[in-house]
């Protein structure tokens, strides 16, 4: 199943997630989460922090990533600084519940410790660990998590945790593979700004290039798939 949700304005998307997360959190006294990195996570965690500090209950959150730049947690790159800046120093998260990738480690070896981690503290199913809930982004380029185009084979990787390689820069990262993805409950795309547009359409209407896109195969075995979208990035 997927569903649209498409709001005004890169703000309004992240109260409309940020109630839809609320929502779920009633419904379960235990939420495993992977969360992303980005502008419009960080303006989601500030509205997190500012307005649901009291309405959540954050004994019930297990926070992890769905991908980490293997920066140290001060580095201004780090995913899991950022959502401590922004988020985890406002709300009262028990320090239990955050289980970070460790940017500083060696990646190889920090892929496979995460992803033992994960595999002891996530039921079982399909044979894989499942996320109750997995947040992603859209790149330009049409990438997820740290799964980039000219590495498409992660997205069938066997591993829980690979190790990517941005194109450009060269960066290694530590991502959850396409099948953890796939694996979740639920997946939820985080999309703002017009510049994401050509690539949504693309993937949505399966035409153009879409299957050269990451992004295009990441599609629930079992669960449900949920765009959050401002109307820049959705277009018509």
């Amino acid at each position: 199943m997927m569903e649209l949700h498409v709001s005004k304005d890169p703000l309004s998307v992240a109260h409309n997630f940020a109630d839809f997360l609320w929502q779920l959190s009633q419904k379960t006294e235990k939420l495993t989460i992977a969360l992303s990195g980005g502008s419009t996570p960080q303006l989601l965690f500030d509205v997190l922090a500012s307005e649901y500090n009291d309405k959540l209950d954050w004994n019930k959150l297990h926070f992890y990533w769905g991908d980490e730049r293997c920066v140290p947690p001060t580095d201004k790159e780090s995913n899991f600084g950022m959502t401590k800046n922004h988020l985890f120093d406002h709300v009262p998260v028990p320090v239990g519940n955050i289980y970070r990738i460790i940017g500083e480690n060696a990646p190889d070896q920090e892929a496979i410790r995460h992803s033992e981690e994960i595999a002891s503290n996530l039921p079982e199913v399909n044979r894989l660990p499942q996320f109750d809930l997995v947040m992603l982004g859209l790149g330009t380029d049409g990438h997820t998590a740290s799964i980039f185009p000219h590495q498409m084979e992660l997205l069938t990787a066997e591993e829980i945790c690979v190790v990517a390689t941005h194109p450009e820069s060269g960066q290694k990262r530590v991502s959850l593979s396409g099948q953890v993805i796939n694996n979740a409950r639920l997946v939820v795309f985080l999309v703002t700004g017009e510049s994401k547009r050509d690539k949504i359409a693309e993937i949505h209407n399966k035409k153009g290039n879409w299957k050269t896109y990451p992004a295009s195969f990441i599609s629930p075995k079992d669960g449900e798939l949920h765009w959050f979208m401002d109307e820049a990035a959705a277009g018509k």
